[in-house]
């Protein structure tokens, strides 16, 4: 470790920060072919409920490797339609990591179904399928697998498991796939293909973004059309339908939302998934570059990514080892800040909090290694527009704010 970083004062300490600007932990990323996309669309006839909203599906389902696609107006509407399509509603159990942000089990609560929460795998933070097992029920409907940072769950172990939980009714596995776009498992199977429902989304941070949106994915044509009709209040035919069929007639068949991704949207999606390989491929250079550094730093672990896996990298989470430092987690978290890196926290695990501790009587103790996870987890920046130079200086933050606190 260089001498000069043994003795810097922490910008947290009046010393000069590593940076001069704020780097975001993530950022999105247009570009011309983009604006174009949109152009042409604003320029079209249809702005919402177009044929722009068809080539976009057409597209994630061809991307993702399932037979049908349905996109919606976010990532919480997508978990929210998928749990529509699977019936979920009263006294029906779901089970749920509790890192991960809390629509994935907010969906659940929705149709009035009952969240249970299943610790995680230490090293990887992914649902663990033995803490899953423990926890089915005769009222076990689901199981939601979430693909914290980019990597997919086990999802061969997940199937099994469901496959043996009820003789009367399937248990459905959900893949809530909204970090891990364009991953693969170990067998080089494509995330789209693993779960019965994928669950993507296309926040402006995410590998694909429409500004807000999500989409599900399924090989199930019957899931997929009770999906479509769910977006859009229930209603068994759309405006364009209609239009084509110079038809004024329509029926609401089951109580929808408007859940609806415009065309505009969809031109922007359909232009960046274009870009897809390209994103992933950087953001995995990053991480290995980041993997490299944090080797020659003891203190601060990147999660374990399992063998053959291909990681989509939406998150780069480390552990800090609180216990080798002078410092607990929060300060840490301070004086990066102040270094000018922007890291977060990725997620509060979701039965702390207070909506969920009131009505289902959650809390500390619930899953004991998510819990101490979250006590040392730090998001490190990583999105494809990031330098050379920005993984420097994210990696000389770190070392200046360990060797302080060392």
């Amino acid at each position: 470790m260089p001498e000069d970083l043994k003795v810097a004062q922490l910008a947290l300490h009046g010393g000069t920060p590593v940076r001069t600007e704020l780097l975001p932990y993530g950022r999105h990323s247009i570009d011309d072919d983009d604006v174009a996309a949109v152009v042409r669309v604003l320029r079209s006839d249809w702005l919402t409920s177009g044929p722009t909203v068809a080539d976009f599906e057409s597209a994630l389902a061809s991307a993702t490797g399932a037979a049908h696609a349905v996109v919606v107006s976010n990532g919480t509407a997508a978990l929210h339609t998928a749990m529509f399509a699977l019936g979920i509603g009263p006294g029906d159990e779901v089970i749920v990591p509790p890192i991960t942000f809390a629509a994935s089990a907010n969906a659940v609560v929705y149709q009035g179904g009952t969240p249970i929460f299943a610790d995680v795998d230490p090293r990887t933070l992914l649902i663990d399928p033995d803490a899953v097992a423990e926890l089915i029920t005769p009222r076990t409907r689901a199981i939601v697998a979430v693909d914290y940072g980019g990597q997919p769950c086990e999802y061969d172990r997940l199937r099994a498991i469901a496959a043996r939980a009820r003789a009367d009714s399937p248990v459905r596995i959900v893949a809530d796939a909204c970090h891990s776009i364009g991953a693969r498992d170990a067998g080089g199977a494509l995330v789209g293909t693993l779960a019965d429902l994928s669950v993507f989304s296309f926040h402006p941070v995410k590998h694909v973004s429409t500004g807000e949106g999500g989409g599900i994915v399924t090989d199930h044509e019957a899931l997929a059309s009770r999906m479509r009709s769910f977006r859009n209040h229930g209603i068994t035919a759309d405006h364009r339908d209609r239009s084509a069929r110079g038809s004024w007639i329509y029926e609401i068949v089951e109580l929808g939302y408007n859940y609806r991704l415009t065309d505009i949207q969809s031109a922007l999606g359909r232009s960046q998934l274009a870009k897809l390989p390209a994103n992933i491929a950087r953001r995995q250079a990053i991480a290995r570059d980041y993997d490299a550094a944090f080797a020659q730093i003891p203190e601060v672990t990147p999660l374990a990514v399992r063998p053959r896996v291909s990681h989509a990298h939406h998150l780069y989470v480390v552990r800090v080892d609180t216990n080798a430092l002078t410092c607990d987690r929060a300060t840490f978290f301070t004086a990066m800040r102040r270094e000018n890196i922007g890291v977060n926290v990725h997620y509060i695990p979701i039965h702390y909090h207070p909506f969920y501790r009131q009505r289902f009587g959650t809390g500390p103790g619930l899953c004991p290694i998510a819990e101490a996870a979250y006590e040392q987890i730090v998001t490190l920046p990583l999105f494809p527009a990031m330098t050379t130079a920005d993984i420097s200086d994210v990696v000389e933050a770190v070392t200046k704010v360990v060797s302080a606190y060392r």
